[in-house]
């Protein structure tokens, strides 16, 4: 029985295991995963929770604490034990001395000038030097602020501020993932579409290497032609390995961004769009621009927070407290109540208020520039990206024109070759110009890609 649970546990395990691997992945899937699982996401969402209570913490202070506070404590100091005597209502005379002065007095009736001189001069034995006593206190005490200068409403706004930008920080994680996820998934099909020209140049090579051989048994070319034919193979053989080597660090890529394993992907059937929206839109929407307007929201609220310096402060305090010898000698009747208010208004502090009001409405000029130089440099490379994008479609035009040209003359200077019309290098340096358009038609889509999703970027993932 051991043994079948065992292997119950076993196939389950790496059922659940072979779960987290994804096969054939389209990039809505991907994305979707990636915003449950991605690691930096969930470190953002967490930002955003204690951000959160930042905020209820700032606002919790309008409603004032209550504390319970128990004391205990034991002394013969003269000022305490009457202290505690007094707060726990068992205060007598006789702690002021009074059987001293009673004895005294009675002498003095009996003529005893000593005595008279000894009820005013002598010092209380019982008051000054009291046996120790313990000090049991109970007490539930109740803080209000009635009014700060509007510090506790500034703090709270601030903090939902602040709140507001841990969420735009997730939403630029976010953004950023997303962006990478779908510049991984397109990079994949620009690799696809290479290696597929690639084998086409490869399985052309390998006809030209066939006719070379079955040519040198003719006597009608020679060994060298071989020998130049089967290095160009080998350097697309090895053309071919590198980007099959990409393809395999786009996907340890996006297992890293999935944090799950990712084996293969669909890929994308057409090229990616470019978005169909203006500057102005794409400034307004920015999260970083966002970001300084939310920060320049921030700078204000401190700055009222400086100017409640000049504004009184008014609490008011409410407690009620028992206090005995100990525990067991508590009782009603030795409770007490104290409530008051106290204003508070600090009339002069060396101009220090004045200095801190001053540099916060400083800040506050400065964030207000960062916001309009914020929002001019999205401008700037929005409109910057826009030129790109155009510059490299034209390019990629001509590249692929460039490429079915390479393609047409390859073909025919194949066939010059097997007419002994052209040399074997003049065949391979056509083969080479092949190349270099596959490559190259690579880079620039590349190119067009990434500006393509810096865009979306700059437009909070929009697309």
């Amino acid at each position: 029985m051991k043994k079948l649970v065992l292997i119950v546990t076993s196939v389950l395990s790496l059922h659940a295991i072979d779960t987290l691997k994804q096969k054939n992945l389209n990039l809505t899937e991907a994305i979707e995963i990636l915003k449950a699982n991605n690691l930096e996401i969930k470190v953002a969402d967490y930002d955003i929770k204690s951000a959160e209570k930042t905020r209820s913490q700032a606002s919790g202070a309008a409603w004032g604490s209550l504390d319970f506070i128990q004391n205990i404590s034991r002394s013969d100091d003269a000022g305490n034990v009457f202290g505690f005597k007094l707060t726990s209502r068992e205060a007598n005379f006789g702690d002021f001395g009074a059987e001293e002065f009673m004895n005294n007095f009675g002498a003095c009736q009996g003529g005893d000038m000593a005595a008279c001189g000894a009820m005013y001069t002598q010092a209380p034995e019982d008051l000054n030097n009291p046996a120790d006593r313990n000090f049991f206190q109970s007490k539930l005490q109740y803080t209000l602020p009635i009014y700060v200068g509007g510090k506790i409403s500034a703090y709270t706004e601030a903090a939902k501020s602040m709140e507001r930008m841990k969420s735009l920080d997730k939403e630029k994680v976010l953004s950023l993932k997303i962006y990478e996820t779908r510049k991984a998934f397109y990079d994949m099909k620009l690799l696809e579409e290479a290696l597929k020209n690639l084998r086409t140049i490869d399985k052309n090579i390998a006809s030209l290497e066939n006719m070379a051989a079955s040519m040198i048994e003719e006597g009608y070319a020679k060994r060298t032609d071989l020998l130049e034919v089967q290095a160009k193979r080998s350097n697309i053989k090895r053309s071919i390995r590198q980007m099959q080597a990409n393809e395999e660090l786009l996907y340890h890529f996006l297992s890293f961004l999935l944090n799950r394993d990712v084996e293969s992907i669909e890929i994308p059937k057409s090229d990616v769009d470019l978005l169909d929206i203006d500057t102005q839109t794409i400034v307004a929407q920015n999260i970083d621009v966002q970001r300084a307007v939310t920060g320049l929201k921030i700078r204000r609220k401190m700055k009222d927070i400086e100017q409640a310096d000049y504004l009184p402060i008014i609490g008011m305090q409410a407690n009620v407290q028992t206090a005995a010898d100990g525990f067991d000698d508590y009782a009603i009747d030795k409770g007490s109540y104290t409530i008051g208010a106290q204003l508070k208004w600090n009339i002069f502090n060396g101009g220090a208020d004045y200095a801190k009001i001053e540099k916060a409405r400083l800040e506050v000029l400065k964030t207000e520039t960062q916001v309009q130089l914020a929002k001019k440099g999205i401008a700037l490379q929005v409109d910057k990206i826009y030129t790109e994008i155009e510059s490299l479609d034209y390019e990629i035009t001509a590249i692929k024109h460039e490429l079915n040209l390479a393609n047409t003359i390859y073909k025919s200077y194949e066939e010059r070759y097997r007419e002994q019309l052209s040399s074997m290098s003049d065949v391979i340096i056509k083969q080479s110009l092949q190349l270099e358009k596959v490559l190259a038609l690579l880079q620039v889509k590349n190119k067009r890609n990434e500006r393509v999703f810096a865009l979306e970027k700059l437009a909070n993932g929009a697309k």
